[in-house]
């Protein structure tokens, strides 16, 4: 008789894989936090990577070796490994420039994609002891400093004029050719910033803020945060509107304003 095969994991499961992952990523990356002897290297594309992305990566990728040999992987500091459906998406650590300053506002990511969707997301931010995660179905999710569990939402604010918004980097929007329209919406709302990385889409998906926008993103720097935002009741798509993780750009928002933030900056971009 032929061994039976292991049940396929669900979704619980791996929220729970996803979860432990982050507790193995914390360990390490705290460890060489603020250290005046940090190690740190210029990659082929200029950015910086320390020896704490690596060795944060490394340790999410031993546990999945473990327990989910089968499954894909696709990390920012050591690519893609395998080609099944179920794939990992790991930024070991998103805003390490904030990590080699010892600026606290960075964050371990770390997602499972379905045939290219996010399916669960973990964010984790262990220099402020804040974490926040979602799995379709399941609800949105954060744990503060003190420890406590709560669930979260977005907000209910319906106008532009009362909305606050972080747009990430002028650079960005300079490059991207949407500088006007960027300014354009900046005199529409009420408070504008730039808070960068991953927090300010976990202060939308907790009602603190309605849109986030970026440019020059990868997937690993999106596919842990759209399950969250979506989980809390927003929208994340691209720019252009698609729900791809490739398209380069990110836009979320507490859904109810998405379409009147996309026509603003139509408006702003003489489109």
């Amino acid at each position: 008789m032929p061994p039976l095969e292991a049940p396929a994991p669900t979704l619980t499961d791996d929220l729970a894989l996803a979860l432990r992952l982050a507790d193995a990523a914390d360990a390490v990356s705290m460890q060489r936090f603020d250290a005046a002897d940090l190690r740190v290297a210029t990659k082929p594309d200029r950015t910086h990577v320390t020896e704490a992305d690596l060795a944060t990566e490394r340790a999410i990728r031993q546990v999945l070796d473990a327990e989910r040999p089968d499954d894909a992987v696709l990390g920012e500091e050591f690519g893609a490994s395998g080609h099944t459906t179920r794939r990992w998406v790991i930024d070991p650590i998103d805003g390490t420039h904030n990590y080699m300053r010892g600026i606290p506002v960075w964050a371990t990511l770390i997602a499972l994609t379905v045939d290219g969707v996010p399916q669960v997301g973990v964010v984790s931010q262990p220099a402020i002891g804040r974490r926040w995660w979602a799995a379709v179905g399941h609800g949105a999710w954060t744990s503060t400093a003190s420890g406590e569990t709560r669930g979260i939402r977005v907000s209910g604010v319906d106008e532009i004029g009362a909305a606050s918004i972080s747009f990430q980097s002028i650079e960005q929007w300079d490059d991207a050719g949407l500088l006007p329209a960027l300014e354009n919406l900046t005199r529409a709302v009420w408070r504008d910033r730039a808070y960068g990385d991953a927090l300010p889409y976990m202060w939308l998906a907790e009602g603190r803020l309605e849109l986030v926008a970026e440019f020059d993103v990868k997937e690993y720097d999106i596919a842990a945060i759209a399950p969250i935002v979506r989980e809390a009741g927003g929208r994340f798509t691209a720019f252009d509107g698609s729900d791809r993780l490739d398209a380069g750009s990110s836009f979320a928002t507490n859904g109810i304003l998405h379409e009147a933030f996309s026509a603003v900056l139509r408006d702003g971009a003489g489109r």
